[in-house]
């Protein structure tokens, strides 16, 4: 079972930044962010492979970026020009080559003044 730990969460005004962290505990071929909205299904934040294929919600194109270390096992989302919508409880996502998937306990973002 892959430990997941995530940090970074928390109240920001809009318009501000925040960057989500996540230390896995082995390495995953794919690393990434879904959230989860208020009284909404959990959807796609953005995601990186070990050899740097990103794919991002066209939502967050352009405000968000994902970045990995994969000596250290961690993957980060900077997250930039937040809106109020993108409000969420933020997972932390891996999936080895073979399909196999985990998830973090989730970290609450709240974007609001």
């Amino acid at each position: 079972q892959v430990q997941l730990v995530e940090s970074g969460g928390g109240l920001v005004q809009p318009g501000g930044s925040l960057r989500l962290s996540c230390a896995a505990s082995t390495n995953r071929f794919t690393m990434g962010w879904y959230r989860q909205p208020p009284g909404k299904q959990r959807e796609l934040a953005a995601t990186i492979t070990k050899t740097g294929t990103t794919n991002y919600a066209d939502s967050v194109k352009g405000r968000f970026t994902i970045s990995r270390d994969n000596a250290n096992n961690t993957v980060h989302l900077q997250m930039n020009s937040l809106k109020p919508e993108d409000t969420a409880v933020y997972y932390c996502y891996v999936k080895s080559r073979f399909g196999y998937e985990n998830w973090g306990q989730g970290t609450q973002v709240t974007v609001s003044s």
